[in-house]
């Protein structure tokens, strides 16, 4: 075994292998750039080297310096976790002629595996059953549309580089061929330097079903049972469960049996997965589903297959690569009970699933309960560098129906102060009766979804709270001077009356009027819509749409206390607030409210036929400008094309015009809110 590794990766994976390693008496050395300087993972390693700048094209895709921190520090072998460089066969070479172990299979079989049309012509000389489709080496437009055309649409395009999503496209009709293939080919090269795609059938119902297969040096290869990954937006996966509700004995046998025959066909060793679209129009069956691709790395939802096999799949896998045989043979492998896995991420779903930024304020996470793999803790920051990913929580139970109310648990249980989350949209699908019976499929998220808001409801309390703490906060929210006036530094009497404040607040996109006035040291009567303000107490009851409260600090910085003190109260909760520049942002009971300032946001979320101008929706790289400066644009239009945080974005005009001001250079860094285009009216 080794003594010493170290892991090219960053975040919960990093954190996760070194736990492992810590376990088995392993050192470990993590590397980080600039942005990671303060990371988790650099502090949990025993050391940890500098490798360069933020961007991960100069740092965590820097092979060179990875191997160079390797040597220096003395590391026999290094653990590439998942993402970055764990599928680049080139780096896994380099590995090896420095006197280094790669933890992961061999550079051949990473490089048959690497491009999905060269995988899948060797998956059919291997007997496997692929989706129909074109895996062809021709890539013109005419030539990829026609076999779209032959293949019948809807089909896929999709890169034959990489995976999460990036380079895939859907296509329903012949028109909207050449867009999407134009959009495919500039993700894909981007995510993966390579814009080669292939063209698929689209499967009418289709459940993603993937097999963990193990392989070690000896021959040996054995399956590890399925997982269900067919809970995704933006084909990124979202929620994971193992086993396959519906899966039967037999297609659990054909499906596991054909995932090890891709295995050995390639001479695999260590872990792998070998991704399978399954047919669940009429259920399950052991005849229709096909290989999509092989995975050659530890997958981020390895957790929930750890759960049901009872295995270490970060342990088995430094076993493996020191030479040791696998300790177990197929039949002694078996399922018990059922996991379920769930990707808390710091993003908007109302807006799309667009990542979120900014700093992590306070961070619960339900460690009692769940399992808790995450790579950040309170007070590190959400950059639009990397995967805005920030935990993944993993429940276990006899049952499915048991996993599931145990994670639903858990989920209220999460609490991540001042960002946007996740959090209200993963509990809302795991509450979804289809997903509840086991009748899953990759696009039920869009069809449960489409059309339905996914952001906390508007709470009046926590406005008047928000208005309150924009009040007193004074700078922190409005950035001017802090509020020194008699509203907030006198008692609740003065000579003139009782001190009052009006404040304007947008929430889902609404502008509310709060007018605030102090009834006691620590109490405010809140009037909603500019309501006027209820007389000195005097036994009448305040107005319907006031609220009294009182508002107490916390027992940690950030917490309010408040308590809700007129006819329809009685309850007492405690929040966290984190005041940010132009906005207040609240979690209460796992879920976050964002209170604006002014009406800014309101207008740029309005109806977009209205607007004048494209924004930057968050911080990211302008990829491509589709506009010039004066030029008449229509309704809808595409203009600009950023990517950020691995995800790419298509801005369209809001409305008819002519491009006034064009703002957006391609190769330049923005950030969210940064004005692109201004349109006007065509003369």
């Amino acid at each position: 075994m080794f003594t010493r590794i170290l892991i090219a990766n960053r975040g919960e994976i990093a954190c996760r292998i070194i736990r492992t390693a810590r376990r088995l008496g392993i050192g470990t050395v993590a590397v980080f750039s600039e942005a990671d300087r303060e990371a988790l993972h650099v502090h949990m390693a025993d050391e940890a080297w500098a490798i360069g700048p933020a961007p991960a094209s100069e740092s965590y895709l820097n092979g060179a310096a990875i191997i160079a921190a390797a040597r220096a520090s003395g590391a026999e072998a290094i653990h590439p976790g998942y993402g970055f460089l764990s599928e680049n066969p080139d780096f896994a070479e380099a590995v090896e002629a420095a006197g280094l172990v790669f933890i992961g299979p061999s550079a051949k079989a990473i490089r048959a595996m690497g491009h999905k049309d060269a995988a899948k012509v060797l998956m059919e000389k291997a007997k496997v059953p692929v989706v129909p489709g074109y895996h062809g080496a021709a890539q013109e437009l005419v030539v990829l549309a026609g076999k779209a055309s032959e293949i019948g649409f809807p089909v896929l395009i999709k890169a034959r580089a990489g995976g999460g999503g990036k380079g895939l496209r859907r296509v329903d009709h012949q028109s909207d061929f050449a867009d999407a293939l134009s959009a495919a080919k500039r993700e894909a090269k981007a995510a993966f330097g390579d814009d080669h795609v292939l063209v698929e059938k689209l499967i009418a119902s289709p459940r993603h079903i993937e097999i963990q297969v193990f392989g070690d040096h000896h021959g040996n290869v054995v399956h590890l049972f399925e997982r269900d990954c067919s809970l995704q937006r933006r084909h990124q996966k979202v929620v994971e469960e193992a086993p396959a509700p519906g899966m039967g004995s037999d297609m659990r046998a054909a499906m596991g049996a054909t995932a090890v025959k891709a295995a050995k066909a390639i001479g695999y060793s260590g872990a792998g997965t070998v991704e399978f679209i399954a047919d669940a129009s009429e259920g399950l069956r052991p005849e229709r589903f096909w290989f999509m691709e092989m995975n050659t790395r530890l997958q981020v939802e390895h957790p929930v297959t750890e759960a049901i096999t009872g295995l270490d799949l970060v342990e088995l896998q430094l076993r493996v690569a020191a030479g040791d045989e696998l300790p177990f043979a197929q039949s002694d492998l078996a399922i018990e009970g059922h996991a379920v896995e769930a990707r808390l991420y710091a993003e908007d779903a109302e807006k799309g699933f667009l990542p979120a930024i900014g700093q992590i304020d306070e961070l619960v996470l339900p460690e009692a309960i769940a399992r808790v793999d995450t790579g950040v803790a309170a007070g590190d920051q959400i950059t639009p560098h990397y995967d805005p990913m920030i935990a993944k929580i993993i429940t276990h139970g006899k049952t499915r129906k048991e996993a599931l109310a145990v994670m639903r648990a858990a989920l209220n249980q999460t609490r991540v102060g001042g960002l946007i989350t996740n959090t209200v949209f993963l509990k809302r699908l795991l509450c979804d009766r289809d997903v509840n019976a086991g009748r899953l499929d990759t696009g039920l998220i869009e069809r449960a979804f489409s059309g339905m808001s996914l952001a906390a409801p508007y709470d009046p309390e926590l406005a008047a709270l928000a208005a309150i703490e924009i009040i007193m906060a004074g700078s922190a929210v409005t950035g001017g001077s802090h509020d020194h006036s008699a509203f907030a530094q006198l008692g609740p009497w003065c000579h003139w009356g009782w001190p009052r404040r009006s404040v304007s607040l947008v929430c889902l996109g609404v502008e509310r009027h709060v007018v605030l006035q102090r009834t006691g040291a620590r109490e405010w009567l809140a009037l909603f819509d500019d309501g006027e303000p209820g007389k000195h107490p005097d036994g009448m009851a305040p107005p319907r749409d006031s609220i009294l409260l009182r508002v107490m600090p916390g027992r940690h910085v950030g917490e309010r206390l408040i308590e809700r003190l007129d006819p329809d109260g009685g309850r007492r909760r405690t929040v966290l607030v984190a005041n940010r520049p132009g906005c207040v942002v609240i979690t209460a009971q796992a879920t976050t409210h964002v209170f604006d300032l002014t009406s800014e946001r309101a207008e740029t979320d309005a109806d977009p036929a209205s607007g004048d101008s494209v924004i930057a929706p968050m911080p990211g790289i302008i990829k491509e400008v589709l506009t010039r400066q004066g030029a008449s644009v229509r309704a809808g239009q595409p203009l600009i094309i950023m990517e950020a945080m691995k995800m790419e974005m298509t801005l369209a005009a809001p409305r008819d015009g002519e491009v006034c001001d064009l703002f957006a250079q391609a190769g330049r860094q923005v950030e969210d809110g940064t004005m692109l285009v201004l349109l006007k009216a065509q003369e």
